[in-house]
């Protein structure tokens, strides 16, 4: 008599598009619960007192407690259950999101914002690579550009229903409605949300999910001997260091520059640009996986024109005094930051095995928001001497230097670089 099959049954087709959109709306929330703070940045400097450098300091002890939780919850992720992960992750960033609103001290506000940091990182190394299980080379472009889609409508949503509720209903409003709605998505997804075998979309044989046997540290120490990896990692660390500095300050800037209210400064400084970055991402998503056919290369080569093209709508978003035309170069700014964005990880999975892959999405991760992370704190020291707009103009030059180490490592590192699709040796995933 046939025995039945151990095995897990592969996911159906439609399903794999199911995770994406599932995934689309946690990060949704995910971004929309980092950004609402920024929107309402000059109700509490005014409420607690503040000075600029301590806003800063606000919104930069969030990136520093990501970043270094980061390559942790990346190992983590290649160790256990990616699903337990991300809703678990989502149940606790989501009640300190609640938390937040009850805060009346500066020290609460700091230690709460890093306490969502700590939250926040264990969704983008477990998503990223659950949704690489789903999603092979032929979609996988495609896929993770859709999911990046989430980031910039959860960075609008946050930033105009936090302008919306400071401006009509008071600063903490935002905090109590986006956490208790992340809660509840949580409870639901549990029950929809599945964990795929790893390495799955690589090959048509799979008898167990891989790991590495070495441990996590030899997995970094692996990862980071990549030096085409390494190239990756400076490139984000510059483009999330601007991408930081625009996400912190624009709206401040808006309504100290442009005189506008908190609805319309938190509507302007994150509808337009995040607009044209879901355009802009679904394009070089398709752009790339049409170009990697038959070109290894051809996904970083669609970052690289859009690092170069985004360069002059920043330097424009700092110089110009004319709203209509600022508006302009926040929309091509985000558009070209998009075609940037939407190749972020499947270009870093091109280099590094199935294996590894959570390990490097959070070590590249933690890395670029340790180095971005510092943008917003440096931008609230040096504006008061430079000018806010200036400072914003001169963050270009990073744009333009990262696309130029982007193509010298395309050219003199890529080739040189070897990936296999799984481990040398493996054992178990602990579930």
């Amino acid at each position: 008599m046939r025995q039945p099959s151990t095995e897990p049954r592969p996911p159906r087709v439609g399903y794999r598009w199911c995770v994406v959109a599932m995934l689309w709306v946690v990060c949704l929330f995910n971004y929309a619960d980092r950004q609402a703070i920024f929107s309402v940045f000059e109700p509490i400097k005014n409420e607690i007192t503040l000075h600029d450098w301590q806003l800063g300091i606000i919104g930069s002890s969030f990136m520093w407690v990501y970043a270094a939780a980061l390559p942790f919850t990346g190992a983590l992720a290649d160790r256990v259950n990616r699903k337990v992960l991300i809703l678990g992750g989502l149940l606790f960033w989501s009640f300190i999101t609640v938390a937040t609103g009850w805060c009346h001290e500066y020290e609460q506000l700091v230690a709460l914002r890093a306490l969502e940091g700590l939250g926040e990182a264990f969704y983008f190394p477990a998503s990223m690579s659950l949704l690489s299980d789903y999603h092979g080379p032929s979609t996988r472009s495609r896929a993770l550009a859709l999911h990046q889609s989430s980031v910039y409508a959860g960075t609008i949503l946050g930033g105009v229903v936090a302008g919306y509720c400071g401006q009509h209903y008071g600063w903490r409003l935002g905090f109590y409605l986006f956490g208790a709605l992340g809660m509840g998505l949580a409870v639901v997804l549990f029950f929809f949300l599945r964990e795929p075998i790893r390495g799955a979309a690589e090959t048509t044989h799979v008898p167990q999910p891989l790991l590495s046997a070495e441990g996590p540290i030899h997995d970094a120490v692996e990862v980071l001997r990549n030096r085409m990896v390494l190239v990756l990692i400076a490139v984000f660390v510059g483009a999330n260091f601007v991408a930081m500095i625009f996400l912190s300050w624009l709206p401040t800037y808006l309504t100290r520059n442009f005189h506008m209210d908190l609805t319309l400064a938190g509507l302007n400084a994150t509808a337009w640009p995040q607009l044209a970055s879901i355009v802009g991402v679904l394009l070089g998503g398709w752009l790339a996986d049409r170009w990697a056919r038959n070109d290894r290369g051809g996904r970083m080569r669609v970052q690289v024109v859009g690092l170069f093209l985004g360069a002059p709508f920043i330097f424009v978003t700092g110089w110009t005094t004319e709203t209509s035309v600022l508006m302009w170069a926040l929309a091509g700014f985000g558009f070209c930051k998009g075609i940037y964005d939407a190749n972020i990880w499947a270009s870093l999975y091109d280099v590094v095995p199935p294996a590894r892959r959570a390990t490097a999405q959070g070590l590249m991760n933690g890395i670029g928001w340790l180095g971005g992370g510092t943008g917003p704190a440096v931008m609230g020291a040096v504006a008061g001497y430079f000018g806010m707009g200036t400072c914003l103009s001169a963050t270009s030059l990073i744009y333009l230097l990262v696309g130029a180490l982007l193509f010298v490592g395309i050219v003199a590192v890529l080739p040189k670089t070897a990936v296999t699709t799984t481990a040398p040796t493996a054992r178990k995933l602990i579930r």
